[in-house]
């Protein structure tokens, strides 16, 4: 069963779109909260979470601000408000933990951040990783702090000289600009996502996957990153919680591979006890909408329920 709801955000203007999946006929052994990426929308995960409710777990997950059912006019996408910092997003996240969890207060809880997401649930385990089971972290990577801070800086600088809802060529060019050079000749601009044609082709057609963010948006989204990076975040996780890093190993968001082991390098100096890095062979930025997508969704159910 599928249910679509709203609750209000904690920017205390937006209702946030939000979908529950519920296994059918039988009684649910598990929960996964699910964090979007950056321009999509959390209905793109429909396939993963009915694979996931046959096996008995509930699936929820929410349209970040200026995504998806989180918008009131087109106008909207890729905008989080005006005053609305990443800890919003983050905040929205946690009230839909809390919604779920008041619902099944006894099953094991995990959480999985894709993309942004993944940045956005690092940020968040910062403050909120006591009670879950695990964090699955998934097509994430590491950015240089200099150029996160020059980020900051221009996005500020565009923000003030053409306002905070303006579309800059330039930042989304910082952002995204190189992520398709690896696959060219492509056949759109967006095939560093999947080798899956018609996954490819639907997101490219799709206009909510197709808008700029805002100028005041990046800012955010560069704050979020520098938070989820930081030592002061990493340290702050408790030792005991379960993580997966978890990415394709031909995705340019993390480098090819390069940024996901840096990452679970440092989780690793912490001393997070139960740690696990999964590269998907030859998969892009969407491990879970490639061509192998079952046997990844495998990966994951089999990670969880060793939990």
């Amino acid at each position: 069963m599928k249910i679509h709801f709203t609750y209000p955000s904690a920017d205390g203007r937006t209702l946030i779109h939000a979908i529950r999946w519920i296994p059918d006929n039988q009684k649910p052994v598990g929960i996964l909260q699910i964090a979007h990426g950056m321009v999509e929308f959390i209905d793109r995960y429909d396939e993963f979470a009915r694979f996931l409710n046959r096996k008995g777990y509930v699936v929820v997950g929410n349209d970040h601000l200026g995504h998806g059912g989180s918008v009131v006019s087109h106008h909207d996408l890729g905008h989080f408000g005006e005053v609305a910092g990443y800890k919003v997003l983050i905040s929205d996240m946690h009230t839909l933990r809390h919604r779920t969890r008041s619902d099944y207060p006894d099953l094991p809880y995990f959480m999985l951040g894709h993309s942004m997401g993944s940045f956005l649930l690092q940020a968040y385990l910062r403050q909120y990783a006591k009670g879950l089971e695990g964090a699955i972290i998934m097509g994430t990577g590491r950015h240089n702090p200099a150029v996160l801070l020059a980020g900051r800086v221009i996005s500020r600088i565009v923000a003030f000289l053409k306002g905070k809802r303006y579309r800059s060529k330039l930042l989304t060019g910082m952002v995204l600009g190189s992520f398709n050079k690896s696959f060219e000749p492509a056949r759109t601009p967006v095939d560093w996502l999947s080798r899956d044609r018609a996954i490819v082709d639907a997101y490219a057609s799709n206009p909510l996957n197709n808008f700029q963010f805002s100028a005041s948006a990046y800012n955010h989204m560069f704050h979020a990153f520098s938070i989820a990076e930081s030592q002061k975040t990493i340290k702050a996780i408790p030792e005991n919680l379960p993580i997966l890093f978890i990415s394709g190993s031909k995705d340019p968001v993390g480098n090819f591979g390069k940024g996901v082991r840096k990452a679970y390098r440092q989780y690793k100096k912490r001393g997070i006890r139960d740690l696990t890095l999964k590269l998907v062979s030859h998969a892009r930025h969407e491990v879970l909408n490639e061509t192998d997508r079952d046997q990844t969704y495998q990966y994951i159910l089999n990670w969880m329920k060793e939990r």
